[in-house]
């Protein structure tokens, strides 16, 4: 039996975006998205109603809108995960966040990648790489991070830095390419 296109993203294989079963997951997503940042900030309740529909928390969390994912059911967060303004994490793959992890505005968590190749490319398939967050963790303003990155614990990563390479326990890194400045 074939496996899906949705089998062959989750592991991080060339798939076709376009499969009806993904376009209707994102369309759901998308759904909810729109019904979270568009619902007044007085109604926290319902907000938080939304989130849990989309992203898998271990407890205590919140997200400033507005806040824009693929799918959602990609993102798992840790206690005390906050994300500000402008967060959009592209969650084709797996996005796991640990404890206590801050995210400062406009942060962009990028799972999704298309071929190099530009004959590969024009054939509309995509792939993925998981991203890891330890906990811990604060990552600046308008910061990048790019798929199969893993951050470890008690990181900081400064404002603006494109993370393009694994990034190691207790340091500060900053930097297009994000690189280790000192331990902390």
């Amino acid at each position: 039996m074939p496996r899906s296109e949705k089998d062959k993203m989750l592991a991080g294989e060339l798939y076709d975006a376009g499969d009806e079963e993904l376009v209707r997951e994102r369309n759901h997503a998308r759904n909810l998205l729109f019904a979270f940042n568009h619902a007044s900030p007085a109604e926290l309740e319902t907000r938080q109603a939304i989130l849990r529909q989309l992203v898998l928390a271990k407890g205590k969390f919140y997200i400033e809108a507005p806040f824009h994912c693929d799918y959602g059911y990609n993102i798992q967060v840790g206690e005390n995960f906050y994300a500000n303004f402008g967060c959009i994490m592209l969650n084709v793959n797996r996005i796991s966040i640990g404890d206590n992890a801050l995210l400062a505005p406009n942060v962009q968590i990028y799972t999704a990648a298309h071929p190099v190749d530009p004959a590969e490319r024009l054939t509309g398939r995509e792939y993925a790489r998981p991203i890891s967050i330890g906990n811990n963790v604060w990552i600046g303003g308008g910061v990048i991070i790019c798929p199969g990155v893993t951050i470890g614990d008690n990181v900081t990563i400064g404002a603006g830095s494109v993370v393009t390479r694994d990034i190691p326990d207790s340091v500060l890194a900053a930097g297009n390419p994000c690189r280790v400045i000192r331990s902390v």
